[in-house]
């Protein structure tokens, strides 16, 4: 028997900072968070502009800082039987530096680099064991590596845990903060924004830049809050997934794969009406006008209707993290009743037609929404959040 799946508690923090009300001054603003790197050298890579923040944080860090928020707020106790699931590439900036100071060995005739002591951080199995240990949890512990739907994979695990009853609660996080190697990656594909804006489903759009971002929910049953207490932000009524496998980076044309993910979804939440979707929205060439046609498959005649908008135009492109990140800003935009803009909004594309929210939040009678999240290979996943 399938039971209700319940957020009751959410932690996180992305380029404006911790918490929700950093989250709403910046992206239900319209306010980029884009500024030069300085974190690290940019000089050898196309683009140097990112939406980065945070005090020099490590991603194990900054999991434990919004994971623990959420337990917090969910108010579950310590020692509890509670699935952590994390989406997560793992920490590879130990060994960026390590392979940098070996490549130099001995060129100045000083001995040779250590071998770093956090190599344990760069596997994400590892990154779901220390956050559950750092929560005193002992329940299931995954890691899901499935790029930008690592995160929004995990709830969907959950979800599905959840459901059938094998636990009653899960810790859902995921993070990423920008560094060097998905840097460098994205730019020699031509992939990142010349000029310092992300602009979603506009006509001069010229790619996506990458962002900081880290959250974390917490799910339960709704017997298990009942039993707690707890108190209940929204509920998880409908998931799905899917993989396309059209191509190795570029979306398919027609984003089936988006659309039987959003289908199984819609349909497991009893083919709703939507009030708002959360879009993928990356600002690239080939992915607007393909989810622009996959929304208009989905929603069929109705699809004109329905209000959109890409929240990466603020946060940027949080890559593992970014459906998790955005699972929360659209529990905020139903607890609020705001419609968050896709910002710098500028000439619509004539191939991407639909109600794109321009720059400023709209004000609207939330009732449920779809977030939607794809990545490289035609992995696909859907949410469908309900006010409660």
């Amino acid at each position: 028997m399938s039971r209700d799946v319940l957020v009751t508690g959410f932690g996180v923090r992305t380029a404006f900072g911790a918490g929700a009300g950093a989250l709403r001054d910046g992206v239900f603003d319209g306010r980029p968070a884009f500024a030069p790197i300085t974190r690290f050298d940019t000089r050898p890579y196309r683009t140097a502009i990112a939406a980065t923040g945070g005090d020099g944080s490590s991603l194990r860090e900054v999991l434990a800082e919004t994971a623990t928020a959420a337990v917090d707020m969910a108010g579950l106790p310590k020692d509890a039987p509670v699935a952590v699931l994390v989406g997560t590439a793992g920490d590879f900036t130990g060994l960026t530096r390590f392979w940098r100071a070996a490549a130099s060995d001995g060129a100045d005739g000083t001995a040779g680099a250590d071998y770093p002591g956090g190599v344990a951080e760069t596997v994400p199995a590892w990154q779901a064991a220390a956050l559950a240990d750092e929560l005193g949890l002992h329940g299931p512990r995954l890691a899901f590596t499935t790029a930008c739907v690592a995160s929004a994979t995990a709830i969907v695990h959950a979800c599905q845990l959840i459901s059938t009853g094998r636990v009653d609660a899960a810790v859902c996080a995921g993070a990423y903060l920008v560094e060097e190697e998905n840097l460098a990656k994205f730019g020699s594909g031509f992939a990142l924004s010349h000029d310092g804006m992300v602009r979603p489903f506009c006509a001069d759009r010229s790619g996506l830049l990458l962002g900081d971002g880290a959250a974390a929910i917490v799910l339960e049953s709704a017997d298990s809050a009942r039993r707690r207490g707890a108190r209940a932000l929204g509920a998880l009524t409908g998931w799905g997934v899917s993989g396309d496998a059209y191509h190795v980076a570029r979306p398919h044309p027609q984003a089936m794969g988006m659309v039987r993910a959003a289908g199984q979804a819609l349909r497991r939440a009893g083919d709703p009406r939507i009030d708002y979707v959360n879009a993928h929205g990356t600002a690239t060439k080939s992915n607007d006008p393909a989810e622009t046609l996959g929304l208009r498959e989905l929603f069929g005649e109705g699809a004109g209707s329905v209000p959109i908008s890409s929240t990466k135009s603020t946060t940027g492109h949080m890559l593992e993290a970014a459906g998790v990140v955005e699972l929360v800003i659209t529990l905020l935009a139903l607890r609020d009743g705001v419609v968050p803009p896709t910002a710098g909004f500028t000439e619509r594309d004539p191939a991407c037609d639909l109600d794109y929210v321009p720059n400023r939040p709209r004000k609207s009678d939330l009732q449920r929404a779809l977030c939607v999240n794809a990545a490289f290979g035609g992995a696909n996943t859907a949410l469908v959040l309900e006010r409660t």
